[in-house]
């Protein structure tokens, strides 16, 4: 099977490099094409030209219209992609953005499963992510095998748009707790309390999470260097609330998590780590 990957950065260079590893020819496009250095794959022109290569193509980019232009826009991979061939796509976009592009891509026969993926560049590198797929379940059989490549947990959510849905439902989860121990690290701080020590015991009790281990563990240290660039959350965000807004579901912990976002980003710290809104906190 001819694989194509659109997206080399933190998260989608590793995936493309496991799918490699696996056996599987590997094609990318890179808007950049120095990002494609070093990488053992055949670097193609347009988009167009990749998907004419490719059984499957895997896109992790970061917009839902980047992801447009890329499918369906001039020199798209709608221009190449053969019938019954498989788009999948890794990034986190609007639900109504996967549902729009998986229409336009069936309309020339094309399948297309939205499947984003949670567990940040450690994940990816790891192959340990977490992968929520909307889409037709048959053609997410076929494919299983490239994602087993990428990931541990493969969940088929429901039709097109449903894994952009579960995204959003993740990203809302995350960010409150990483705001949530913010919060707790800045109490701690405030009451002259050594925040190490905070952290290490609710590590084990209820408040235990991922979040605080990862999370907790930069505040304390204080290393803001980015992880997932906090300006990523801040456009999660701005889609969960407009998912929120059109299905007419109140969203106030999530609306006041954005809010915070949006003071980190009027710092200057959209390239950091979420980390800092800790740094929020203590500028407030």
């Amino acid at each position: 099977m001819k694989v194509g990957f659109i997206g080399l950065g933190a998260m989608g260079r590793p995936m493309a490099l496991h799918l490699q590893r696996a056996g599987y020819e590997l094609f990318v496009w890179a808007r950049r094409p120095a990002s494609a250095d070093g990488l053992p794959a055949t670097l193609c022109a347009t988009p167009a030209e990749l998907g004419r290569q490719c059984d499957v193509v895997f896109t992790i980019i970061t917009s839902s219209a980047d992801v447009e232009a890329v499918a369906l826009g001039s020199n798209g991979l709608i221009e190449g992609m053969a019938p019954d061939s498989v788009l999948i796509d890794c990034s986190t976009i609007a639900p109504d953005a996967a549902r729009r592009i998986a229409a336009r891509l069936a309309e020339k026969g094309i399948h297309m499963l939205d499947a984003p993926v949670s567990g940040g560049t450690q994940g990816a590198i790891d192959a340990t992510l977490a992968i929520m797929a909307g889409g037709d379940a048959a053609v997410l059989e076929r494919v299983r095998p490239l994602l087993d490549c990428l990931g541990q947990r493969i969940v088929h959510i429901g039709p097109s748009g449903a894994g952009q849905v579960a995204k959003a439902c993740n990203q809302m989860i995350m960010v409150a707790a990483i705001e949530a121990a913010a919060e707790a690290m800045r109490l701690a701080s405030a009451s002259g309390v050594d925040c190490a020590k905070v952290k290490q015991a609710l590590a084990g009790g209820s408040a235990a999470s991922r979040v605080l281990d990862v999370m907790g563990e930069r505040m304390v240290k204080r290393d803001f260097a980015a992880g997932i660039e906090a300006r990523l959350h801040h456009k999660d965000f701005g889609l969960v609330l407009e998912a929120a807004r059109k299905s007419g579901v109140p969203v106030p912990l999530t609306a006041s998590v954005a809010q915070q976002l949006n003071a980190l980003m009027a710092q200057g710290w959209g390239k950091d780590d979420t980390a800092s809104l800790l740094r929020v906190l203590e500028r407030a």
